[in-house]
């Protein structure tokens, strides 16, 4: 019953072109422009219960509103830091929060999902850095308090403009060896002389995308 009628709607259907949305355009910096995402619980979740295979290559793709840029982890070095930050990611943790701090020519700051930068996953790990670790440009390391030990890590990480003369107190999170072009971008959209750091555009994490190899 109604079988003429559907052929009709199902020919009609298929009559209609699709219309593909128009991608957002950039803008002078590179970047489509979106508002501040709102914010997301502090706290909440549990460590992961297994570390990573240091056989294998972990890496944490962050795709952004001024493009995209992949993390390989530092497994070997920060096995407990890089377990936490590949299972947040996994579970989309980072999904919808922005980068709070950006300091051009010193870091870009994210991983906050209060975006107030005291915010974090609710617990910490610890992987003391290495003595003869330096920050070099590129190196993605796990922020944390002037008060907690060296190589104490939530979610909140950076990832360095240029080399800089730090402390090994950071634990380290590993390279960003994909999209250094997007890095030095974001890099951009901060006032130098603005102590605190905020941005003067907002950075987006619309997605974080895990692979192992």
């Amino acid at each position: 019953m109604f079988r003429g009628l559907a052929l009709v709607t199902l020919a009609a259907a298929l009559a209609v072109p699709s219309v593909a949305a128009a991608p957002a355009a950039r803008d002078a910096t590179g970047c489509v422009t979106v508002k501040r995402p709102a914010a997301k619980p502090d706290g909440g979740q549990k460590p992961p219960k297994t570390k990573l295979d240091p056989k294998k290559k972990y890496d944490v793709t962050f795709t952004t509103n001024c493009g995209s840029f992949t993390i390989r982890l530092a497994v070997r070095t920060s096995p407990h830091i890089t377990a936490s930050f590949f299972d947040l990611a996994k579970k989309g943790f980072f999904t919808h929060t922005y980068f709070h701090r950006i300091v051009p020519g010193f870091v870009i700051q994210g991983g906050d999902p209060t975006g107030t930068g005291t915010g974090g996953p609710g617990y910490s790990t610890v992987d003391k850095p290495p003595a003869r670790t330096t920050y070099r440009k590129y190196l993605a390391a796990m922020a944390k308090t002037q008060l907690e030990p060296a190589g104490t890590a939530g979610s909140q990480f950076f990832v360095d403009l240029q080399a800089v003369r730090l402390p090994p107190d950071y634990g380290v999170l590993g390279t960003v060896f994909k999209g250094r072009g997007v890095v030095d971008r974001i890099g951009q959209l901060g006032n130098p002389n603005d102590p605190q750091g905020r941005p003067t555009k907002i950075v987006e994490i619309l997605k974080t995308t895990v692979s192992v190899r």
